[in-house]
């Protein structure tokens, strides 16, 4: 289970580390982490720093965070989609049927959930997000406008790295759901991962149409899975 003790105690690097054939890269250390989070906090934009520091999620921080917060709200970026472009061979999948994972690719804009971390947490909240999405050099941490419905705010998400060779470029959506309906590892299925985005993004009020056709096409294959 993914979560912030997980996460914290080094569960989750100790199975990366003991399972890095799958990924074909070592999981980076804490001091490398820690570089990572430093080098970004250094890159904020003029005066992103000076008051609260937020958080944009658009996959599974929108309904599994694992990091403490002091505010959730709606919000939108621009600049990036939300996509299915990242191929998972461990978490939900295998290295022989692999799973898809959410990430920011670049065009367009997104919906999802901005969160706003307490002021004396977020060198602790933000090391365990570290911990959690920059493990690997899957994503790269970028800093975003968040339009919110009380007005913009500075805050940091994870784009896609577009050179990682996990990275799958645009896929047909039949591709997609695909491996979606029928791809599960030690984390769970890739279903249960898009159903639980669908859903929790429907909480705060979104309805991402091209999520909501997969989603669709995901519980039309799966419905139509012989029994065994």
């Amino acid at each position: 289970m993914l979560n912030r003790d997980s996460i914290r105690d080094g569960v989750l690097y100790k199975m990366l580390l003991e399972n890095q054939h799958a990924h074909k890269a070592a999981p980076k250390t804490a001091e490398e982490r820690a570089a990572s989070l430093n080098a970004t906090l250094a890159a904020a934009p003029a005066g992103a720093l000076d008051g609260d520091i937020w958080v944009f999620g658009y996959g599974s921080l929108v309904w599994n965070p694992a990091f403490h917060y002091a505010e959730r709200c709606r919000g939108r970026i621009y600049g990036f989609h939300r996509a299915y472009c990242i191929w998972t061979p461990l978490g939900r999948g295998t290295p022989e049927n692999p799973g898809l994972m959410l990430a920011l690719d670049r065009g367009g804009s997104c919906c999802g959930a901005a969160f706003r971390l307490a002021p004396n947490k977020v060198e602790e909240e933000l090391t365990i997000l570290w911990s959690r999405e920059m493990a690997l050099d899957s994503y790269v941490p970028t800093w975003v406008a968040i339009h919110t419905d009380t007005g913009p705010v500075n805050g940091v998400t994870f784009t896609i790295n577009r050179h990682h060779e996990r990275y799958t470029g645009p896929m047909p959506p039949d591709i997609v759901a695909g491996h979606l309906a029928t791809a599960e590892g030690y984390l769970g299925t890739s279903a249960d991962y898009l159903e639980n985005t669908v859903a929790h993004l429907a909480e705060l009020g979104i309805d991402d149409a091209p999520l909501t056709d997969l989603h669709r096409r995901v519980t039309a294959l799966r419905e139509a899975k012989p029994v065994e």
